[in-house]
């Protein structure tokens, strides 16, 4: 059971980060000033309207069929094994697809944060010569703090409790390499063991909640909406 959680907190913080990285990178070019935003807004937040076991199912045929066909074809070894196989190395593509669906939801918190940056504050850092980089981590950053953190919080609550997504994409495996404590509670309850099952997830409901608390007390005083 430890390495269930240890599989469950190493996923959702994995995926935590990686979400947030894509959802600003998209959220601050989105914003910038390109053509068709509001198309390409509009195809980055497809994902999201999709279903978590119908994408799952979707990638779960590109990683063991798609990928290795093509991996085959060009002589690249690395791809001619399904990654879904691998017990070491199942756990990214499961942080990948999760990413891929959760991305557009924390981009849109992105991008509503990013906007309530005032602009005369970019051209007097222009006029300074700050750099893109500067400004980013100067101004943009510490303005839209707590976005940031509603998107952190948000992450861990839905990433701990992931079930649809592993269950298309691996059923837990190989083995029980990317088995999460949703999928364990739930197996336990279809055995018959309520007693035990019971007791973990009042278990997982404490850590949770002690994340939620943790994450809840760094937002006050701190984060700027």
């Amino acid at each position: 059971i430890l390495s269930v959680y240890g599989f469950t907190l190493g996923f959702a913080l994995c995926t935590v980060v990686l979400v947030n990285v894509v959802a600003l990178g998209l959220a601050l070019g989105l914003t910038g000033r390109i053509r068709a935003r509001v198309t390409l807004r509009t195809v980055f937040v497809l994902p999201m309207v999709v279903s978590g076991i119908i994408i799952a199912f979707v990638f779960q045929f590109v990683f063991s069929h798609t990928l290795p066909a093509a991996g085959q074809a060009l002589g690249i070894g690395a791809l001619e094994q399904s990654i879904l196989a691998d017990p070491n190395l199942a756990w990214i593509a499961v942080v990948l697809v999760t990413a891929w669906q959760a991305t557009p939801q924390a981009m849109l918190i992105y991008i509503a944060g990013l906007m309530t940056v005032p602009k005369d504050v970019y051209e007097a850092a222009g006029i300074d010569g700050a750099s893109g980089w500067q400004q980013l981590r100067n101004i943009t950053l510490p303005l839209i703090s707590g976005f940031v953190l509603i998107n952190v919080i948000i992450g861990f609550k839905d990433f701990l409790s992931t079930y649809e997504i592993i269950v298309g994409l691996t059923d837990g495996g190989p083995g029980t390499a990317t088995r999460s404590v949703a999928m364990a509670i739930f197996a336990g309850f279809e055995d018959g063991d309520y007693a035990y099952q019971m007791a973990n997830s009042t278990i997982f409901f404490l850590i949770t909640l002690a994340i939620a608390l943790v994450q809840l007390r760094l937002t006050r005083g701190n984060a700027r909406v």
